[in-house]
Protein backbone atom coordinates (compact mmCIF):
# COMPACT_ATOMS: atom_id res chain seq x y z
CA UNK A 1 0.00 0.00 0.00
CA UNK A 2 1.33 3.36 -0.64
CA UNK A 3 1.63 5.68 1.99
CA UNK A 4 1.08 9.45 1.05
CA UNK A 5 2.00 12.60 3.44
CA UNK A 6 -0.86 15.42 2.65
CA UNK A 7 1.12 18.55 4.63
CA UNK A 8 -1.40 21.90 5.08
CA UNK A 9 1.18 24.87 6.10
CA UNK A 10 -2.05 27.05 6.12
CA UNK A 11 -2.84 28.69 10.45
CA UNK A 12 -6.95 28.18 9.34
CA UNK A 13 -7.04 24.21 8.89
CA UNK A 14 -10.59 24.50 7.91
CA UNK A 15 -10.14 27.65 5.04
CA UNK A 16 -9.09 27.01 1.43
CA UNK A 17 -5.68 25.26 1.92
CA UNK A 18 -6.70 23.23 3.99
CA UNK A 19 -10.04 21.87 2.00
CA UNK A 20 -7.93 21.86 -1.00
CA UNK A 21 -5.54 19.32 0.86
CA UNK A 22 -7.81 17.30 2.53
CA UNK A 23 -9.66 16.50 -1.07
CA UNK A 24 -6.50 15.71 -2.41
CA UNK A 25 -6.31 12.89 0.35
CA UNK A 26 -9.86 11.56 0.03
CA UNK A 27 -8.19 11.31 -3.84
CA UNK A 28 -5.61 8.78 -2.93
CA UNK A 29 -7.50 7.61 -0.53
CA UNK A 30 -9.86 6.56 -3.26
CA UNK A 31 -7.04 4.67 -4.74
CA UNK A 32 -6.41 2.62 -1.77
CA UNK A 33 -3.68 4.88 -0.18
CA UNK A 34 -2.71 5.25 3.09
CA UNK A 35 -2.76 9.07 3.54
CA UNK A 36 -1.16 10.75 6.65
CA UNK A 37 -2.82 14.19 6.83
CA UNK A 38 -0.65 16.80 9.09
CA UNK A 39 -1.68 20.23 10.33
CA UNK A 40 1.61 22.11 10.53
CA UNK A 41 -0.11 24.64 13.28
CA UNK A 42 -0.99 21.91 15.21
CA UNK A 43 1.78 20.55 16.22
CA UNK A 44 3.99 21.20 19.20
CA UNK A 45 6.74 24.12 18.37
CA UNK A 46 9.12 24.07 15.65
CA UNK A 47 11.83 26.15 14.33
CA UNK A 48 13.23 26.81 10.66
CA UNK A 49 16.85 25.50 10.07
CA UNK A 50 19.06 26.04 12.76
CA UNK A 51 22.43 26.02 10.97
CA UNK A 52 24.17 23.38 13.32
CA UNK A 53 24.90 21.30 10.07
CA UNK A 54 24.55 17.92 12.16
CA UNK A 55 22.82 16.49 8.85
CA UNK A 56 26.41 17.14 7.30
CA UNK A 57 28.17 14.84 9.38
CA UNK A 58 27.66 10.88 10.11
CA UNK A 59 26.19 9.18 11.57
CA UNK A 60 23.40 11.57 10.49
CA UNK A 61 24.16 12.38 6.80
CA UNK A 62 20.93 13.85 5.13
CA UNK A 63 18.81 13.51 8.32
CA UNK A 64 17.50 16.52 10.13
CA UNK A 65 18.00 15.77 13.89
CA UNK A 66 16.45 19.09 15.46
CA UNK A 67 14.06 17.45 17.88
CA UNK A 68 11.04 20.14 17.73
CA UNK A 69 7.80 19.48 16.15
CA UNK A 70 9.10 19.37 12.89
CA UNK A 71 11.41 16.29 13.10
CA UNK A 72 8.50 13.69 12.41
CA UNK A 73 7.35 15.83 9.76
CA UNK A 74 10.56 15.00 8.11
CA UNK A 75 10.49 11.22 9.38
CA UNK A 76 6.96 11.27 7.46
CA UNK A 77 8.71 12.44 4.21
CA UNK A 78 11.15 10.20 4.08
CA UNK A 79 9.09 7.18 4.07
CA UNK A 80 6.45 8.09 1.53
CA UNK A 81 5.48 7.29 -1.86
CA UNK A 82 4.50 10.94 -2.57
CA UNK A 83 3.60 14.31 -0.76
CA UNK A 84 1.00 17.14 -1.07
CA UNK A 85 2.03 20.17 0.68
CA UNK A 86 -0.47 23.28 0.87
CA UNK A 87 -0.08 26.78 1.53
CA UNK A 88 -1.66 30.18 1.17
CA UNK A 89 0.52 33.10 -0.17
CA UNK A 90 0.97 35.36 2.30
CA UNK A 91 2.55 39.05 1.57
CA UNK A 92 3.56 37.32 -2.30
CA UNK A 93 5.23 34.35 -0.52
CA UNK A 94 4.07 30.91 1.22
CA UNK A 95 3.22 30.57 5.09
CA UNK A 96 6.14 31.11 7.97
CA UNK A 97 5.03 27.57 8.38
CA UNK A 98 5.67 26.39 4.81
CA UNK A 99 9.09 28.06 4.93
CA UNK A 100 10.21 26.05 8.02
CA UNK A 101 9.52 23.08 7.16
CA UNK A 102 11.23 24.19 3.63
CA UNK A 103 13.90 25.05 5.13
CA UNK A 104 14.82 21.87 7.17
CA UNK A 105 13.00 19.08 4.46
CA UNK A 106 15.69 21.12 1.79
CA UNK A 107 18.82 21.65 3.27
CA UNK A 108 18.86 18.25 5.10
CA UNK A 109 19.30 17.17 1.66
CA UNK A 110 22.48 18.95 0.73
CA UNK A 111 26.31 17.53 0.26
CA UNK A 112 28.34 20.63 -0.37
CA UNK A 113 30.19 18.09 -2.43
CA UNK A 114 30.82 17.68 -6.47
CA UNK A 115 29.53 13.98 -6.35
CA UNK A 116 26.96 13.31 -4.75
CA UNK A 117 25.54 16.57 -4.79
CA UNK A 118 22.18 15.45 -3.00
CA UNK A 119 21.89 12.62 -0.29
CA UNK A 120 19.17 10.92 -0.96
CA UNK A 121 18.56 10.12 -4.47
CA UNK A 122 15.07 8.45 -4.00
CA UNK A 123 12.29 10.52 -5.43
CA UNK A 124 8.50 10.88 -5.30
CA UNK A 125 5.93 12.75 -6.40
CA UNK A 126 4.86 15.98 -5.20
CA UNK A 127 2.20 18.60 -5.36
CA UNK A 128 2.54 22.18 -4.85
CA UNK A 129 -0.59 23.85 -3.93
CA UNK A 130 -0.88 26.97 -3.62
CA UNK A 131 -3.98 29.48 -2.77
CA UNK A 132 -4.52 33.38 -2.79
CA UNK A 133 -6.47 35.96 -2.82
CA UNK A 134 -4.82 37.86 -5.81
CA UNK A 135 -6.15 36.64 -9.23
CA UNK A 136 -3.85 34.79 -11.40
CA UNK A 137 -3.61 37.53 -13.85
CA UNK A 138 -1.43 39.42 -11.58
CA UNK A 139 1.03 36.76 -10.57
CA UNK A 140 3.55 37.78 -13.09
CA UNK A 141 3.56 41.36 -12.04
CA UNK A 142 3.60 40.99 -8.46
CA UNK A 143 6.63 38.48 -8.73
CA UNK A 144 4.29 35.54 -7.83
CA UNK A 145 4.83 33.51 -10.83
CA UNK A 146 9.10 33.42 -9.64
CA UNK A 147 8.40 32.59 -6.38
CA UNK A 148 6.21 29.48 -7.47
CA UNK A 149 8.66 28.15 -9.88
CA UNK A 150 11.53 28.49 -7.76
CA UNK A 151 9.76 26.34 -5.31
CA UNK A 152 8.96 23.69 -8.51
CA UNK A 153 12.40 23.76 -9.26
CA UNK A 154 13.52 23.30 -6.14
CA UNK A 155 11.10 20.64 -4.83
CA UNK A 156 11.53 18.34 -8.05
CA UNK A 157 15.16 18.63 -7.44
CA UNK A 158 14.72 17.33 -4.52
CA UNK A 159 11.80 15.68 -3.36
CA UNK A 160 11.05 14.47 -6.28
CA UNK A 161 9.04 15.60 -9.75
CA UNK A 162 6.63 18.14 -8.89
CA UNK A 163 2.73 19.61 -10.73
CA UNK A 164 1.91 22.86 -9.22
CA UNK A 165 -1.90 23.72 -8.48
CA UNK A 166 -2.77 27.61 -7.65
CA UNK A 167 -5.97 28.72 -6.70
CA UNK A 168 -6.66 32.00 -7.22
CA UNK A 169 -8.99 35.03 -5.99
CA UNK A 170 -10.15 33.02 -2.74
CA UNK A 171 -12.41 33.90 -0.57
CA UNK A 172 -10.45 35.24 2.60
CA UNK A 173 -12.97 35.12 4.70
CA UNK A 174 -16.59 33.84 5.49
CA UNK A 175 -18.51 36.64 6.55
CA UNK A 176 -16.97 40.19 5.02
CA UNK A 177 -19.21 41.81 6.94
CA UNK A 178 -16.35 41.99 9.52
CA UNK A 179 -14.73 44.02 7.93
CA UNK A 180 -14.55 47.42 6.29
CA UNK A 181 -12.66 46.07 3.43
CA UNK A 182 -13.62 49.12 0.75
CA UNK A 183 -11.18 46.75 -2.11
CA UNK A 184 -13.82 43.69 -2.29
CA UNK A 185 -16.98 43.39 -3.48
CA UNK A 186 -18.50 40.40 -0.86
CA UNK A 187 -21.22 39.54 -3.09
CA UNK A 188 -19.13 39.17 -6.09
CA UNK A 189 -16.22 36.93 -4.04
CA UNK A 190 -18.98 34.72 -2.65
CA UNK A 191 -20.42 34.13 -6.10
CA UNK A 192 -17.22 33.11 -7.37
CA UNK A 193 -16.44 30.82 -4.43
CA UNK A 194 -19.58 29.24 -4.76
CA UNK A 195 -18.82 28.98 -8.68
CA UNK A 196 -15.15 28.12 -8.94
CA UNK A 197 -14.03 26.15 -5.73
CA UNK A 198 -16.24 23.47 -6.08
CA UNK A 199 -14.32 22.72 -9.52
CA UNK A 200 -11.09 22.94 -7.49
CA UNK A 201 -12.10 20.62 -5.21
CA UNK A 202 -12.84 17.94 -7.71
CA UNK A 203 -8.92 19.49 -9.38
CA UNK A 204 -7.40 18.20 -5.80
CA UNK A 205 -9.61 15.12 -5.64
CA UNK A 206 -7.81 14.13 -9.28
CA UNK A 207 -4.30 14.99 -8.54
CA UNK A 208 -4.39 13.04 -5.25
CA UNK A 209 -5.90 9.87 -7.28
CA UNK A 210 -3.28 10.34 -9.74
CA UNK A 211 -0.44 10.57 -7.42
CA UNK A 212 -1.50 7.09 -6.41
CA UNK A 213 -2.53 5.02 -9.62
CA UNK A 214 -0.13 6.78 -11.92
CA UNK A 215 1.85 8.94 -10.47
CA UNK A 216 4.77 11.35 -12.52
Amino acid sequence: MKKIVVINTSPRTNMNTGSLLREAAKGAESEGADVQVIDLYRLDKFHGCMSCFACKREPNEGKCIFKDGLLPVLEAIRSSDGLVIGTPNYLGDASAGFRALYERLIFQSITYKKEPQRYDSRKVPVLFIMTSNAPIEYYASLGYDKTVENYQKTLSETVGNTKVMIVDNTLQVKDYGRFNWTLFDPVLKRERHNKVFPEEMKKAFNFGAQMVKAPW
